[in-house]
């Protein structure tokens, strides 16, 4: 395969680390709020903006795809914080790799989170109607990740290869 190990670079790495806990985050806030439904995290503002109403949701679990599709008892039903901590940790990895599937995986990942990240800001000001502070900065680093990957993968042109 080729590939080496190396490091991610700073960029990733913060990130990635961002990234992890806020997914972190998130599933406290969900698992806090459903313990007591007077549970009011740092991040719910006002009835307009409140992140644990928004985690709460129905799009709070497989992105409001997986339950209708393969059932509330699914494995791959899950809160999407659980996603958000594999996406983090795998992208972190993968930075770490210096080869040219690890790059084209890189790319891959980041596209998919876009996508994802742009049905869930849908869904969150259209549908819900609500602002979550933590979602959009996990939609921006959904970005930065992108901006990083596709930088990487563009390969070194006559210097060494930077993520």
């Amino acid at each position: 395969m080729g590939a080496t190990w190396g490091s991610p670079g700073w960029g990733r790495f913060a990130l990635c680390l961002a990234g992890l806990v806020l997914s972190l985050y998130a599933l406290h806030v969900k698992a806090a709020h459903a313990r007591d439904k007077d549970y009011r995290a740092l991040c719910d503002v006002g009835t307009s903006i409140s992140c644990s109403r928004v985690f709460s949701s129905r799009w709070g679990r497989g992105f409001g795809l997986v339950e209708p599709v393969l059932g509330p008892d699914s494995v791959l039903n899950q809160s999407n914080s659980i996603f958000g901590c594999i996406f983090y940790t795998l992208q972190l990895l993968l930075g770490c790799l210096r080869g040219r599937w690890a790059s084209v995986l890189l790319v891959l990942s980041s596209l998919l989170s876009l996508v994802g990240s742009v049905y869930l800001a849908w869904i969150l000001f259209f549908v819900l109607y609500d602002f979550c502070f933590v979602c959009i900065t996990t939609y921006a680093i959904n970005v930065g990740l992108t901006v990083l990957s596709f930088r990487g993968a563009q390969g070194p042109q006559g210097k060494a290869k930077v993520h």
